[in-house]
């Protein structure tokens, strides 16, 4: 008998997890999933999404599900990260979240209105993060958040704020040690 707990892992956590391993598996799936967040192309992607149970029919779930999967093979991840997409947005500009151009991008990610045009503004942030090598990202917290964000946009809104403007505030408290 195992004494150890048992740790249960969300389904966000456990689609990063499965599309890594698709990934590793073969570089043919990885190519369709890199595909994903295109609408021109994201039907490939389908076969994937709903061998993870997701609704197709329901872009507000599909969607989600399909921009994190392209970002995670473009990216070649190995591993779900920490950093949240606001604080993503502050690491890739120098002058952290004093940036105008890092305000400009958080103000149109806040200006969202649905989940649809949130991982559409997702697509272009993503290609920015990988050319400033900001990583690793983590994928199944944003998954998250982009799964109720059909319900509960403003939090999510709330959080991706706090996100960029604590990251000025940690980078301080760091040098003053």
């Amino acid at each position: 008998m195992n004494n150890e707990p048992e740790t249960k892992i969300s389904r966000s956590q456990a689609f990063v997890q499965f599309i890594i391993a698709l990934i590793k598996q073969n570089k043919g799936t990885a190519a369709v999933l890199r595909r994903a967040d295109n609408p021109a192309t994201e039907y490939q992607s389908w076969e994937y999404l709903a061998a993870f149970n997701i609704d197709l029919e329901k872009p507000w779930e599909r969607l989600p599900f399909a921009i994190v999967a392209a970002a995670i093979a473009k990216g070649k991840i190995e591993s779900n990260g920490s950093i949240g997409i606001g604080n993503a947005i502050a690491r890739s500009y120098e002058d952290g979240n004093q940036s105008d151009q890092a305000k400009a991008k958080l103000r149109r990610l806040l200006a969202c209105g649905s989940v649809e045009e949130v991982c559409r503004i997702l697509r272009p942030l993503f290609s920015l993060f990988e050319s400033r090598g900001v990583t690793p990202i983590n994928y199944a917290g944003l998954l998250e958040q982009l799964l109720k964000f059909h319900w509960d946009s403003q939090r999510i809104k709330t959080q991706w704020a706090q996100e960029f403007y604590r990251q000025n505030q940690k980078i301080e408290t760091k040098e003053a040690v």
